[in-house]
C-alpha cells in the first residue's frame, strides 16, 4: 500500500507504470493491497527492479516488505548493505542502463557508484539524466523537481487543500542545489490513509509528482534529505 502511494503520482500522468491509474487508485481508497495491486506495481519498469535489488541484496524475500520500499522511496540502512559490486550489476544487468544511455554516459554514471551513490529514488532521478519510464528523454529541472521526492513541514491545513513549507530544486552557477523555503499549496488525492486525511501543521509530509504520499517522522526526514544532498552533490560532478 505504501509502494502505491509513490507510484501513483508519475502513473497518473501516464509517466511509469501500466495503464490502470484508476485500478491503482481503488486499491489505495480500499486499502486492499491484494495480489493484483502487486501485479500493477511489478509493471513498473524502472521501480520493480529496484525493489528487487534492494531486497536480494538484504536477503528479504518480499520486494514489497515495508523496509524495502521506504528504503528506495525514503531511505534507511538497508542501502547502506549493498556492495557496490551489486549496485553496478543492477544499473547494467537489471535496468540495462549501458544500452538506453551509451557506454561513455554509462560509465559517467557507474564511477559514482564508488562515490558513495545508492539504489535511492534520488539517484535515479538527478544523477540518471534521461527518463526511463515510458518516454525515454532528458529531464528538465522543473521534471527532476517533480519526480525527486520532496519534504517539507505542513503550515496550513484547509479543506482539501495543505500548504507546505518544502526546499525547491534549483540550478544557478552551473549547479543543482535545494533553496530556501517556499509555500507551496496541494490538493490531496488519496484520502484513504488516515496520516493524509487528518494532517496538522507541524507535521512532515512527502511529495511525488504533486501527490502528498503520507506524514513521515524526522527521522526519516533526515535519511530522505542525507540521500538527496548525496547524490545532488554528484549530479553536480557531471552537469
Amino acid at each position: 500500500m505504501r509502494c502505491s502511494r509513490y507510484a501513483f503520482g508519475p502513473n497518473r500522468l501516464h509517466y511509469c507504470g501500466p495503464d490502470a491509474n484508476r485500478q491503482i487508485l481503488s486499491h489505495i481508497q480500499e486499502e486492499a493491497g491484494d495480489p493484483d495491486l502487486r501485479r500493477l506495481l511489478a509493471e513498473f519498469q524502472t521501480m520493480y527492479p529496484y525493489l528487487l535489488h534492494i531486497a536480494h541484496a538484504n536477503g528479504i524475500a518480499d520486494p514489497f516488505a515495508e523496509r524495502v520500499v521506504e528504503a528506495y522511496w525514503i531511505g534507511n540502512e538497508l542501502l547502506e548493505n549493498i556492495s557496490q559490486k551489486q549496485f553496478y550489476r543492477h544499473l547494467r544487468e537489471g535496468l540495462q542502463l549501458k544500452n538506453r544511455l551509451g557506454g561513455k554516459a554509462f560509465d559517467r554514471l557507474t564511477k559514482k557508484i564508488e562515490q558513495g551513490a545508492v539504489p535511492h529514488h534520488s539517484f535515479h532521478v538527478l544523477d540518471i539524466w534521461k527518463r526511463t519510464g515510458h518516454e525515454e528523454r532528458e529531464h528538465t529541472l522543473e521534471s527532476m523537481d517533480s519526480c525527486r521526492v520532496s519534504w517539507g513541514e505542513v503550515t496550513q491545513v484547509q479543506g482539501p487543500e495543505v500548504t507546505v513549507s518544502i526546499e525547491p530544486l534549483l540550478y544557478a552557477g552551473g549547479k543543482l542545489y535545494l533553496g530556501d523555503p517556499v509555500s507551496k499549496t496541494f490538493r490531496r488525492n488519496l484520502e484513504a490513509e488516515f496520516d493524509i486525511e487528518q494532517l496538522q501543521p507541524g507535521q512532515i509530509v512527502t511529495i511525488h509528482w504533486g501527490v502528498l504520499c503520507e506524514s513521515i517522522r524526522p527521522r526519516q526526514a533526515a535519511f530522505l534529505r542525507r540521500y538527496t544532498l548525496r547524490h545532488i552533490e554528484l549530479a553536480n560532478q557531471t552537469l
